[in-house]
């Protein structure tokens, strides 16, 4: 085949395994409605509600699976097995610790991931540097804002050190998906950290109750994840086109 026509081998074969992934999303994408229509913030915890609340997770974790091998288990897919783990532990109050438990793990996983060898390595630019302090001072700025009311919080003694532990792994996943390029990867890190700070407002009674408030964390968290998994299948695709292009 000619350069053309290897091009357009090569787009037609993006065009069919984008619609596959897309195919392979509709379970996340009907389980996140049902979620949604079944909601109820009267709703006591039950079995069947963590149940309907981890399971857009869990089968974001068979996609990715599915795509990336088993290896991903110690990656972003066993990120995503953690995030189910703490969205049952979060149906429950007096899990909440455990539940924050395992999302921490699923930021490590995630942060680990976002420093493999299927992701190239930039050297740091002045931008990325800038971003990283954001971070860094947007982070630091919250907790502090937070501390007072951590102090009154049930179990502060755990709260506290374990909040600033945890602010710190998220900090670090975002910044490590600065490093990636992934512009997914990048907005699915962000909007982790704009659904677990607007979780931390309401959990810690920093604001009043706020009218459709576990909605808005539920649907930056779905979004979250949905972009660090796509980002991840495409990133291993991207270095298997790259491995392609050098071999040719």
């Amino acid at each position: 085949m000619d350069i053309l026509e290897t091009d357009a081998y090569d787009k037609r074969l993006r065009r069919n395994m984008s619609c596959a992934l897309l195919l392979s999303l509709l379970p996340f994408f009907l389980s996140s409605a049902l979620y949604f229509y079944l909601w109820s913030p009267d709703a006591a915890p039950s079995v069947a509600s963590a149940g309907v609340k981890s399971a857009p997770a869990l089968l974001l974790a068979v996609v990715v699976l599915s795509w990336n091998g088993g290896q991903s288990v110690l990656g972003v897919a066993g990120g995503l097995i953690f995030s189910a783990v703490g969205d049952c532990c979060l149906v429950w109050p007096e899990y909440f610790i455990h539940g924050m438990g395992a999302f921490a793990v699923a930021h490590l996983l995630y942060a680990v991931t976002f420093l493999s060898s299927r992701y190239a390595t930039y050297s740091a630019s002045s931008l990325n540097r800038v971003l990283y302090l954001i971070l860094l001072v947007v982070g630091g700025a919250f907790y502090i804002y937070l501390f007072p009311f951590l102090q009154k919080a049930k179990n502060s003694d755990l709260l506290t050190p374990g909040v600033g532990i945890y602010f710190i792994l998220i900090a670090v996943m975002a910044a490590l998906a600065i490093r990636t390029r992934h512009a997914a990867i990048l907005l699915g890190s962000l909007s982790f950290m704009v659904s677990d700070a607007s979780l931390a407002l309401q959990v810690f009674k920093v604001l009043p109750p706020i009218e459709h408030g576990q909605i808005f964390v539920m649907v930056t968290y779905y979004l979250a994840q949905l972009l660090i998994a796509v980002g991840d299948i495409r990133a291993v695709e991207d270095k298997d086109d790259f491995s392609k292009w050098k071999r040719s």
